[in-house]
């Protein structure tokens, strides 16, 4: 899920799904329009149409194998399931937020964290503006009012949300800040999307918009808190947020479901509900340990540099020839926003070069200088210098086991 194919996947994916949204320019300037009539085209929805089922199977048949199904398919075996999980999360708290607020740099931390939101809210609910088109009333008439009210909320909560933004110096424009998105932050906007877009997957979507209902409920407190604390930002966004109750998350699986289970049969739209819902969850609990993984790397880019001259030194000492990759970067050129599959070094041997992961500062490297990068950690780097020479040694788990006797920032799972 956390290597780079999954990563450049879901990026091109959003396009995908993007294309049948509204995205007006605030003004018309050429580049704009151009950039817009581009996007737009026939030819890129050709791709587009082409490319879809190729990304969607790569990216979303992996949870098949991630999914543990009801050991009884009934609405009774569902609900227990899903209240079970809201009494679960009510518990514990969430551990990206809870990392940042750990963190020397409260404000850098904070404000990656408000880019992953902005990653996935905006997406998510334009999801559920697109499931509300059909024609399906004969079959459920209170389907598409329940809907339209979800995206209706909203909107209407539209306004705080750009205030909250707005406070931390951020833009609400959908693309903004689409290189500091994690894979995981854009994951949980396409796999609804996913479920919207395929109309045959109604019912997982149902389970999906579920989920969402409970993880805004639960994040609703703790957002309010470390944006309110670190960024002394509009927090009234999350008072939009109704709370969520094990007896109000009783009637509204029952009003979604007791409709669709009296016509389609209850197993398949208990297994299908499920199977959204139980996805959607494996999406937020990855997100939680990757958003960790990667803050808590970013604020300790010092150890990290100098946990990068030990494993050199060490290389060194031990005579160790190791794979590695060698560029030659003139000013010209920028690397955009990337991970790699594995931990790697960076050495600069001539030049010298900004290296970022947030859009609040750049981290200046310069000859000798040298940096760990561990598996799956967003990055990119801008040369200063006429031109640039690094080296990327890759480096194995066993190398830094045999170091440190762990490998640094390697934690998140589903990394496959």
């Amino acid at each position: 899920m956390l290597k780079l194919s999954g990563f450049l996947g879901h990026r091109m994916l959003r396009n995908v799904y993007d294309l049948d949204a509204l995205y007006l320019p605030p003004q018309d300037v050429v580049t704009v329009k151009s950039d817009q009539e581009a996007f737009y085209s026939s030819r890129n929805r050709e791709l587009s149409a082409l490319a879809k089922p190729v990304l969607e199977r790569h990216l979303f048949t992996l949870l098949d194998g991630e999914r543990t199904p009801l050991r009884k398919p009934t609405r009774a075996a569902l609900e227990r399931h899903v209240v079970g999980y809201l009494e679960e999360r009510k518990s514990r708290p969430n551990r990206g937020i809870e990392a940042v607020l750990n963190t020397r740099d409260k404000r850098e931390a904070a404000t990656f964290l408000l880019l992953q939101l902005s990653a996935f809210a905006p997406a998510m609910n334009t999801a559920v503006g697109r499931t509300a088109l059909g024609e399906f009333d004969l079959a459920h008439d209170a389907l598409r009012p329940f809907l339209v009210e979800r995206y209706g909320a909203w909107v209407s909560a539209s306004p705080d949300y750009a205030k909250l933004l707005d406070g931390a110096g951020l833009k609400t424009a959908a693309a903004a800040y689409w290189q500091l998105y994690l894979n995981t932050s854009l994951a949980r906007g396409n796999y609804l999307h996913y479920l919207s877009v395929n109309r045959e997957h109604l019912f997982a979507f149902l389970g999906a918009l579920v989920h969402k209902r409970i993880d805004d409920a639960v994040n609703r407190d703790p957002f309010e808190a470390v944006f309110t604390e670190c960024l002394k930002t509009d927090t009234g966004f999350f008072r939009h947020v109704p709370d969520v109750t094990e007896a109000g998350l009783s009637e509204i699986m029952g009003r979604l479901l007791a409709p669709l289970a009296d016509r389609y049969g209850e197993q398949a739209v208990v297994e299908g509900f499920h199977r959204g819902f139980t996805d959607a969850a494996w999406y937020a609990d990855l997100w939680e340990q990757d958003v960790t993984d990667q803050v808590n790397w970013a604020d300790r880019i010092p150890s990290y540099k100098d946990k990068a001259h030990t494993i050199d030194e060490y290389l060194k000492d031990e005579g160790i020839e190791i794979d590695l990759d060698t560029f030659v970067e003139s000013w010209e050129e920028t690397s955009t926003t990337h991970v790699h599959d594995e931990h790697r070094l960076v050495v600069i041997e001539a030049g010298q070069m900004h290296f970022w992961n947030n859009v609040t500062h750049k981290i200046e490297l310069n000859q000798g200088d040298k940096l760990l990068i561990p598996v799956s950690r967003l990055h990119g780097s801008t040369v200063l210098s006429g031109e640039c020479t690094y080296h990327q040694p890759i480096i194995s788990d066993d190398l830094l086991k045999e170091i440190f006797g762990f490998a640094p920032g390697s934690t998140c799972k589903g990394r496959e």
